[in-house]
């Protein structure tokens, strides 16, 4: 590693404990103020260096969670979101840890104004903090100062596509000085004599099928000569944006992780689904009620409709939803005459739906047009059956003629709304939808599902306008 980025990797420690105790101070100085004491006198006796020792110890607690959480890591490479998110967390954690401590010490804290606006002010400083720092090492790059002098060896698109990225993104901090489309022992020696006159820091095999003799002789090169030596692995010619590196008795192992909803991924989002599905369950109840009593008062049959889809890893579950049909509608879908009078809008895939569909009652057409007959499903998300958010429940008879492409959409649980959902409903190209679920599934965060689930609403209501 360079200096320079041991230094920006370093510097980032006193940076954020600096920022911490100024959040705090700043925080506290705010309280104080005359205007917002004209909004809610002061009626505690904090002295100001009591609250400074306290500030001193915590702090330094904080810059332990920024460790725990991997904010100091040196050399990785993250987007400012994904940075941002860390803060984020790691200032959250940092504040349970001060609320704990007063608990438990049974302190009771004279103003939760300064706690919060404390929280505030550390995830706002150190964000503008990080973010500066980030910039200078950038601007340094784009000035040739720390850069990784790169040699590649192998040919291929990897090879290209590195050095154009390299020369186009400086914000990377490498520049190719040499590339070789093969290796042979007129370029070691070359590589040898350059490492002598010290004219590059590391070697990048870029051909993952080249030869295990001469990958050797390489890495003995970068070893001798005290370089780096990185090269590009062989993901089966497959583009991935998840994967994980595993060691098993000092042999590094590849993993395509086909979604981040793996590990802690699936656990957070199965504690999201119990929560916010509990409380839509509380929050629809009367609208569900009143649906039921409408769907009785409207046709024979039972107020839900039950059949079987399929679900996770292409498994069969119980699917449940208010009634919006006739008795026997699911099976007039597969009836030939009904076929042939009645037009399948969904032509060309696997999927079927018919325009102004006559099976549909006067109340169903209501709650199809609101997703009203959807709530029930709020249920099977609860038990764990179905997701707020993922990929639409799949008919078994669809599912059979689906293409590999389509088969991986299965990989998760499915959902009561998604992207498709909130980005062309019903109306949405069979393959388009594909290619949003399998976005979802591969790229899946916390913020998405918030993301979709306030979207949802608005995607609702769209639809009904433009009806």
């Amino acid at each position: 590693m360079k200096r320079s980025e041991l230094f920006f990797t370093a510097v980032l420690v006193p940076l954020d404990y600096a920022v911490f105790v100024l959040s705090a101070c700043i925080a506290y100085q705010v309280r104080y103020l005359e205007t917002v004491q004209d909004i809610r006198p002061v009626i505690f006796d904090l002295n100001f260096f009591n609250f400074l020792y306290s500030v001193l110890v915590f702090s330094a607690i904080w810059v332990g969670i920024f460790a725990i959480t991997g904010l100091y890591r040196a050399n990785e490479r993250r987007s400012g979101r994904d940075e941002f998110g860390k803060i984020f967390v790691a200032c959250s954690a940092g504040i349970a840890v001060v609320v704990a401590a007063m608990f438990f010490s049974r302190y009771l804290f004279d103003s939760r104004f300064i706690i919060l606006a404390s929280w505030v002010l550390s995830i706002v400083f150190v964000s503008i903090e990080r973010f500066s720092v980030r910039e200078l090492q950038r601007r340094l790059y784009a000035k040739g100062v720390g850069l990784h002098r790169a040699v590649l060896v192998g040919k291929g698109e990897a090879a290209q596509h590195l050095k154009k990225i390299f020369k186009e993104h400086p914000r990377h901090g490498f520049v190719v000085v040499r590339e070789y489309a093969v290796f042979s022992q007129d370029v070691k020696n070359e590589l040898v004599d350059l490492a002598k006159k010290d004219e590059f820091d590391e070697i990048i095999q870029t051909d993952p099928n080249m030869r295990r003799e001469d990958v050797k002789e390489m890495v003995e090169v970068a070893s001798v000569w005290h370089r780096d030596f990185k090269y590009v692995a062989d993901l089966l010619d497959t583009k991935v944006s998840n994967f994980q590196v595993m060691t098993y008795g000092e042999i590094p192992v590849f993993e395509i992780r086909r979604t981040p909803l793996d590990g802690w991924g699936r656990i957070l989002k199965r504690v999201f689904d119990i929560i916010f599905s509990s409380i839509f369950i509380i929050l629809f109840s009367p609208v569900m009620a009143a649906t039921a009593i409408a769907i009785k008062l409207d046709s024979k049959g039972s107020v839900f409709f039950r059949y079987k889809r399929v679900g996770e890893k292409g498994k069969e579950i119980g699917f449940l939803k208010f009634r919006t049909m006739v008795e026997g509608a699911h099976q007039m879908r597969y009836d030939e005459e009904f076929l042939r009078e009645h037009e399948n809008v969904r032509q060309g895939s696997p999927m079927i739906k018919f325009k102004d569909d006559p099976r549909i009652t006067g109340v169903g057409k209501f709650l199809r047009r609101w997703s009203i007959d959807e709530m029930p499903q709020f249920f099977l998300v609860f038990s764990g059956r179905m997701s707020l958010v993922g990929p639409r429940p799949h008919e078994i008879e669809e599912v059979g003629r689906y293409s590999d492409l389509q088969r991986r959409v299965l990989e998760i649980k499915p959902g009561i709304t998604g992207m498709a959902q909130i980005s062309g409903r019903s109306d949405l190209d069979f393959n388009e939808e594909v290619r949003l679920d399998l976005f979802y599934i591969e790229n899946w965060s916390l913020k998405l599902d918030l993301k979709i689930l306030i979207q949802t609403p608005l995607a609702v209501i769209a639809k009904r306008t433009t009806l």
